[in-house]
């Protein structure tokens, strides 16, 4: 994994027309899919009152933001100002455009210009969660490398990539290996809730 590429969400957790907030080093961002399927991440404030984009909604190619309306394009500009219709509103209005892109069934992101594409990871996409502390990863069976754990859960290869947030807190992206069954798959999801208990409990 490249230091710049960050990986936040599984790409099936972001349909077409969907927005969500996601977190980039310490960086709040809106990840949004347009109409075609095209990914954008955006710094997650609209230039006009700063109201966060990820509350806003996707129209067609654009996310416009909920509180006034203000619409915009793919590259970060302002196409539309509704109290102002007839307005062609300046190169100057524009959200700060971060790169994004889908591998494995992951969105990664980079908030600068990344060295290299992201870690090419095995498996499919089983969930993501939020864990309060920071895992022992020796302590679960797991190897680590940068930012990728890969073990074992109920017997099913398991690899985990670790998306750092604000204050010791952390979202595991969780793939499993692609021939584990419906039902290992259930196990696999269960031991994850199990390690993030016992992550959490070392805190007590």
């Amino acid at each position: 994994m490249t230091a710049a590429w960050t990986p936040v969400a599984l790409a099936r957790d972001l349909p077409r027309l969907g927005v969500m907030p996601v977190c980039v080093d310490s960086i709040d961002v809106a990840l949004w899919r347009s109409a075609s399927g095209r990914l954008a991440a955006w710094a997650d404030r609209c230039p006009h009152r700063g109201m966060r984009l990820s509350h806003g909604f996707v129209r067609g190619e654009a996310l416009s933001c909920i509180y006034h309306g203000w619409s915009y394009g793919a590259d970060g500009h302002c196409l539309r100002i509704p109290a102002h219709p007839d307005l062609a509103p300046p190169e100057a209005i524009r959200v700060p455009v971060f790169h994004a892109t889908e591998s494995s069934g992951v969105i990664w992101v980079a908030p600068e210009v990344p060295d290299g594409m992201p870690a090419t990871v095995e498996g499919t996409a089983l969930r993501s969660l939020t864990v309060e502390a920071a895992v022992d990863w020796g302590a679960a069976g797991f190897s680590l490398s940068g930012q990728i754990a890969r073990g074992q859960l109920s017997g099913v290869g398991v690899t985990i990539l670790m998306q750092p947030l604000p204050n010791g807190r952390f979202v595991l992206h969780a793939l499993a290996e692609a021939t584990a069954s419906p039902s290992a798959m259930t196990q696999v999801s269960r031991g994850l809730e199990d390690m993030r208990r016992q992550a959490e409990g070392a805190l007590a």
